[in-house]
């Protein structure tokens, strides 16, 4: 099949991209004391250049006394982060890219092996002190608390808007703090941002998106990223049906998202293949088609060096690869994430477009040494 649907442009919420391919958030660590630099502006320059459609940083994280759970994680609050971030967006601007923030707070997820020795600057916090079912850590967050991040959250919209990024991300995945609200194994609370439904849990998510669609107008794109699965357990499933998935994720597009950041594991593998087979949507086509907005899919791009292979017709990946194209042409959904082949590869977008299949890189884990 032709790579011509990776290469077609789109329009989202006013916001032309140049092709199909997202560079999604991958956390690196490196920003020393929590301050991006010219490292990191060139890191994301480089992807820009190589052609990426657009470019979602990794997590950032707002103005909590804990809310990033490593010390090289970036803020984005402080004059000196915030004057970091403008020239990453300068920086990919001037390379002819578009680019957005991921806003973050890791919640509950404790200090890593790897930082061991470093504190943040307050207990970790979540919505019922637990870090997975009936496993605690940290504390369970006020009203007042919860009022606060949603305060940061809209406050960091804004700078990001003020700075110049086309766009930006709320990081509502992969177990951490928005996501620890949806999951009834993290969410005990009887209160208001509790209870027994998705829709329930779902309420704190729905102010976080309404503070920032104030903040930042009725023009602005805004993307949340969304998962099943949790670094706690990748069997997690906060929807079991396609009723579930519309009573959480359509009060959130409602609210102000406009795009919808669908993370699953393996981006070919049918979402409810017990109601449509194993041909079926998979999570971001099932978004889409409930909520009717734009949707991102990811999960394991390129990972597989058959993949690589797959673009000249042959290898194993080649099944992989044809999904994707047979996904998008059909408009399932609307853009594909790449992750930590950008990392090996800057020019891996580019090579894929001019056809340079010999020169693709796959991932290599100890490129995550440096930003290259």
């Amino acid at each position: 099949m032709s790579n011509d649907i990776l290469f077609t442009p789109i329009t989202l919420k006013g916001l032309t991209l140049p092709n199909r391919i997202v560079m999604a958030p991958m956390t690196r660590a490196m920003a020393e004391g929590g301050i991006p630099g010219a490292s990191q502006a060139e890191y994301y320059r480089r992807r820009a250049a190589g052609g990426v459609g657009l470019i979602l940083t990794e997590g950032t994280v707002v103005n909590r006394p804990a809310a990033r759970n490593m010390p090289g994680i970036p803020l984005f609050h402080s004059e000196p982060a915030l004057a970091g971030w403008a020239e990453v967006a300068n920086a990919v601007h001037a390379a002819g890219g578009l680019i957005g923030p991921q806003l973050w707070h890791t919640g509950s997820i404790p200090v890593p092996q790897e930082a061991q020795g470093w504190q943040p600057d307050g207990p970790a916090e979540s919505p019922s002190g637990l870090v997975s079912p009936a496993t605690p850590h940290g504390v369970a967050m006020s009203e007042e608390n919860i009022a606060d991040s949603v305060a940061a959250f809209a406050s960091a919209a804004l700078d990001a808007k003020r700075l110049g990024f086309d766009t930006l991300e709320l990081h509502g995945a992969h177990g951490y703090l928005i996501d620890q609200f949806f999951w009834p194994g993290t969410n005990t609370r009887n209160d208001a941002f509790g209870g027994a439904t998705i829709g329930e849990r779902s309420r704190f998510a729905a102010e976080i998106v309404r503070a920032v669609r104030v903040a930042v107008g009725p023009d602005f794109p805004l993307i949340l990223r969304v998962s099943q699965w949790k670094q706690q357990d990748y069997s997690a499933r906060l929807a079991t049906s396609p009723q579930e998935m519309t009573e959480w994720l359509a009060p959130l597009v409602e609210a102000g998202v406009d795009i919808l950041h669908c993370s699953q594991r393996r981006f070919w593998e049918p979402e409810f293949a017990e109601i449509d087979g194993a041909e079926g949507l998979n999570f971001a086509g099932w978004a889409k088609k409930l909520t009717g907005a734009a949707t991102i899919s990811v999960g394991s791009v390129g990972l597989d060096s058959d993949f690589f292979g797959a673009f000249g017709g042959v290898g194993s990946g080649a099944a992989a690869l044809d999904s994707l194209h047979a996904r998008m042409e059909r408009e399932e959904f609307d853009l594909i994430a790449v992750g930590r082949v950008l990392i090996s590869d800057p020019q891996w977008v580019n090579k894929v477009r001019t056809g340079q299949l010999q020169e693709l890189r796959g991932f290599a884990a100890e490129d995550l040494a440096s930003l290259a």
